[in-house]
């Protein structure tokens, strides 16, 4: 794996510490190969810790990483003062307007999605995999990235590498959770073989952000299940019979 580490930058966020990072560069070696910073992960914890320190290190030199326990929930988490690294609270989107914290959010297909304020200076990391996209997520984080002073039509977002709609095949009670929630959810699906649809993770994400007032959404457009050199990915692995998988970071501070 080669030992340059990729950081990938939006648009949206110039002008603010970010990055959302793959799994070039890093440690760890077989199917966890190169930077899989997955505390969950199967792989030999010291590697993980040190996939961790450089992945930091290549975004905001020094500062302290804090992740959360990810839990597919609807849940923000409102950082102030001094953070302890150890520090992992079950949600899944951080927010803070305090300098020196790197927010990250580990994924492996869900929608990583950074938001910032630049006028307020608040930052917030989030998780959006499906359920918790539909539960609300994007709009929790707006709320408390509010709270801290940040106005929603100065909020600027982009959405970094997941699962693109041609990887991801759902069935038909997958769709009903999305239709029956607001039937204008169908332009997220494509069809597909028989019973199944093909979901665009990225489209919904964005649009619940345009939607809520964000003054800027970008969305990525990478493909994790389809880029094996750059990306891991939970269903390529699962498909592939592999006994585990890595996670990438995507990191914001101040």
């Amino acid at each position: 794996m080669n030992s340059d580490v990729e950081v990938i930058r939006a648009g949206a966020l110039m002008g603010v510490t970010h990055g959302f990072l793959g799994r070039r560069g890093g440690v760890s070696t077989g199917v966890h190969a190169g930077l899989n910073v997955g505390k969950g992960s199967k792989d030999d914890a010291e590697a993980v810790e040190r996939n961790r320190r450089i992945a930091t290190d290549a975004v905001l030199p020094g500062a302290t990483l804090i992740t959360a326990y990810q839990i597919h929930s609807a849940d923000a988490v409102t950082l102030r003062g001094d953070a302890d690294p150890a520090f992992r609270p079950e949600a899944d989107a951080l927010v803070t307007d305090r300098p020196g914290l790197a927010l990250g959010i580990l994924t492996a297909d869900c929608a990583p999605v950074l938001l910032a304020d630049r006028k307020a200076g608040v930052v917030a990391a989030a998780h959006a995999g499906w359920k918790g996209a539909l539960a609300g997520i994007t709009d929790s984080t707006l709320f408390a990235m509010e709270a801290l002073g940040a106005r929603r039509e100065h909020i600027h977002a982009a959405i970094g590498p997941c699962i693109a709609r041609a990887s991801y095949e759902v069935d038909e009670a997958f769709v009903a959770r999305f239709t029956d929630d607001d039937p204008e959810n169908e332009r997220f699906f494509s069809a597909g073989k028989p019973g199944h649809a093909q979901f665009d993770l990225e489209g919904y994400v964005a649009a619940r952000l345009a939607a809520a007032g964000v003054g800027r959404v970008d969305a990525l457009g990478l493909d994790t299940y389809a880029d094996p050199d750059r990306f891991f990915s939970y269903r390529r692995a699962t498909h592939q019979r592999e006994p585990d998988y890595g996670r990438q970071i995507a990191i914001i501070g101040l």
